[in-house]
């Protein structure tokens, strides 16, 4: 059940496991266990269902009987756009501690189900395979990999894993409530898609998987500094759009598609925010957006050597010299 590519990964490697006690990370648990794969665990509890704490409960046994780590986050999230800022929450959450206690990986429950949601939510917005196809099993992110072993596994084949086994598992109610869109492609789309054709869905995603990386080379990467990314430009605006894509999520950033509009469109912007990204002339730069004051000299090197306004100041933060700015106009 678990992806081979994954495993290699994971072997002879420090990691952690985001853990819930649902249905698909409590088998995750038990098929690394059986790999003798080495992870410790952590559990984001948001406080919005009465047996969240049987949950976090459970977590500390497992994690007690086995010799494991265990992390708990308790946080309060009051907002309509709930998902989203939940999964920032636990991000934020897992790379702190990836960060304090050196993670090499970031194991993830995702299964062929949600991969399957995912794209046909893509698919309704309007996308190619680039974005039909939104996880890998293996995604490099900075400072640690994501792993998703179930990636290409059926939520079935889980479930009849932890029912033979006697497992114990927790089922969460809101997955079954209509309030989030998630969950009415999952009950009307993907749940008889995957009752019928779950082989043929699992093989398309391996066969466009490897579409994707073909696509995505398009784009060569000329240099990276620290946060940095400087790239080829590709011919075509929607490879060049994908590729930025691809960057600032290995950074922990996910466009929408409004600000992918906006940077086909404008060529330079901030996203966020946080990023600043420019196409110009035959390249792409990808730097931290920040707001510093810049001696005359240095923005007059800037210019000379047609380094984006943009990303100058960045650079200008880390103390890049006359030498290192020449390589970048190279």
């Amino acid at each position: 059940m678990l992806d081979r590519e994954a495993l290699e990964k994971l072997q002879g490697s420090k990691s952690l496991l985001a853990f819930s006690g649902g249905v698909d990370s409590s088998a995750l648990y038990h098929l690394l266990k059986e790999r003798d794969i080495d992870f410790d665990i952590a559990i984001v509890n948001y406080g919005t269902r009465p047996q969240s704490i049987e949950e976090e409960i459970y977590a500390k046994e497992l994690a007690e009987k086995d010799g494991k780590k265990v992390y708990i986050h308790r946080c309060t999230i009051a907002s309509s756009d709930f998902e989203r800022l939940a999964r920032e929450e636990r991000y934020a959450f897992f790379e702190d501690l990836i960060s304090r206690y050196g993670y090499q990986n970031l194991i993830t429950a995702h299964q062929l189900d949600d991969m399957l949601e995912w794209g046909l939510m893509q698919l309704c917005k309007g996308c190619g395979t680039v974005e039909f196809v939104g996880m890998r099993p293996v995604e490099h992110r900075e400072g640690y990999y994501l792993v998703r072993p179930l990636l290409f596994t059926p939520k079935k084949r889980l479930l009849d894993y932890l029912e033979e086994h006697k497992t114990k598992y927790f089922i969460d109610e809101t997955n079954l409530s209509d309030r989030y869109t998630r969950n009415r492609f999952r009950k009307e789309a993907a749940a008889f898609l995957m009752k019928e054709c779950a082989d043929g869905i699992a093989r398309s995603f391996r066969y466009m998987l490897k579409d994707k990386e073909e696509l995505l080379q398009q784009a060569e990467t000329l240099f990276t500094l620290r946060k940095v990314t400087l790239m080829r430009r590709p011919e075509s605006d929607t490879a060049a759009i994908r590729r930025i894509d691809r960057v600032l999520k290995e950074k922990g950033y996910m466009l929408s598609a409004a600000q992918k509009e906006e940077i086909e469109e404008k060529g330079s912007v901030v996203v966020g925010g946080e990023w600043a990204v420019v196409i110009m002339d035959e390249r792409i730069w990808i730097a931290p957006y920040m707001d510093v004051v810049m001696p005359k000299t240095f923005k007059e090197l800037c210019r000379k050597l047609k380094i984006p306004p943009k990303i100058r100041p960045y650079l200008f933060y880390i103390g890049a010299d006359e030498e290192l700015l020449s390589s970048l106009s190279s």
